[in-house]
């Protein structure tokens, strides 16, 4: 995916961990909300209420889902769901991933 058509842009950032974490709010024309943004070198935490679906869109990152033990790498074309009321950890290693997150419910 290379762009969404006909949304509605969030001018406010979601910034979390000083930053290290960016995104910002789209809604859909059919009222879907999504989130795009970048994730720089580190390691993260983050729960969700709703379902997810995380898709890559540049660069490379690894994920651990709660409940799993091993870390899954995922590169640009890419993605993961996270179930509602969940967890997952997420690391960059190197440069940056950017990726669009799809709230599933």
């Amino acid at each position: 995916m290379e762009q969404l058509e006909k949304v509605t842009l969030k001018l406010k950032a979601n910034v979390y961990f000083d930053g290290g974490v960016v995104s910002h709010t789209v809604i859909t024309a059919d009222g879907e909300r999504k989130t795009v943004g970048l994730i720089r070198k580190g390691e993260y935490h983050f729960t969700t209420d709703a379902p997810e679906r995380m898709d890559i869109i540049s660069g490379t990152c690894r994920v651990k889902l709660a409940g799993e033990k091993d870390w899954k790498t995922y590169s640009a074309g890419a993605g993961f769901n996270v179930a509602e009321k969940s967890a997952f950890d997420i690391a960059v290693d190197t440069g940056l991933a950017e990726y669009l997150c799809s709230f599933l419910n």
